[in-house]
């Protein structure tokens, strides 16, 4: 891991650790990286089954032939 000098918003790294549950500082930003990064995969993915959708992938499961 590298080591970088920043200037950091205390009150929004305070907020941050209180809403990760995380004791310090390094733990709060390495979680905070992480979770934006999975938050944008999860939305990559939920958008790629709404073009699937949108592209009739799940017609047939729409219109109950599959399970009948």
């Amino acid at each position: 891991m590298a080591k970088t000098l920043v200037d950091i918003d205390e009150a929004a790294l305070q907020r941050a650790s209180e809403l990760l549950g995380t004791a310090t500082k390094k733990d709060t930003i390495n979680t905070a990286l992480h979770e934006v990064v999975a938050e944008h995969e999860r939305l990559q993915a939920a958008r790629r089954e709404v073009e699937r959708a949108r592209a009739g992938y799940y017609a047939v499961v729409h219109d109950g032939a599959s399970w009948r």
